[in-house]
């Protein structure tokens, strides 16, 4: 294999210091940058979100892209972000922080190899965060909607 992940993902925002704050707040960002993104161009937001990693957030004056959220696979070309938890520790504090948020119901589905809680940013942008299932039987892959097992009240 030639690459070794993904270096950064852009979004658009309405609001880059709410987004800002959403993703130090969930999941201990960092900001490497914050300014325009030229002499004059739209205002960018360069968030750590992992070791090789960035989200780079980008506010534009009267762009109304942000508000256009739509049903899974409706959305565009890119339709969400899954973002890796390192393990389960950081997977259950994420998903617990996400959920005092109130950006998700708590939900996790068993996909099999890896486990996932679906949430929404301060945009309504669907994202998702996995890590790998300590749980996984060995060549079984579950459907979305499988809910894992650990997770069960």
């Amino acid at each position: 294999m030639l690459t070794d992940g993904l270096d950064h993902v852009a979004v658009i925002t309405n609001d880059a210091d709410r987004l800002q704050r959403f993703y130090i707040d969930i999941f201990g960002a960092t900001v490497e940058r914050d300014g325009p993104e030229m002499p004059g161009g739209p205002r960018m937001v360069i968030l750590r979100i992992g070791a090789e990693t960035e989200l780079d957030v980008f506010e534009i004056e009267g762009n109304t892209q942000a508000d256009h959220q739509t049903p899974m696979f409706g959305r565009g070309r890119l339709d969400h972000l899954g973002l890796r938890a390192p393990d389960i520790e950081a997977f259950d504090e994420i998903r617990r922080r996400l959920m005092a948020a109130g950006a998700t119901d708590g939900f996790v589905t068993d996909f099999g190899p890896k486990l996932s809680v679906f949430f929404r940013d301060p945009d309504r942008m669907e994202c998702e965060v996995l890590v790998t299932n300590p749980d996984a039987i060995p060549g079984r892959f579950n459907p979305p909607g499988t809910h894992a097992a650990r997770y069960r009240s």
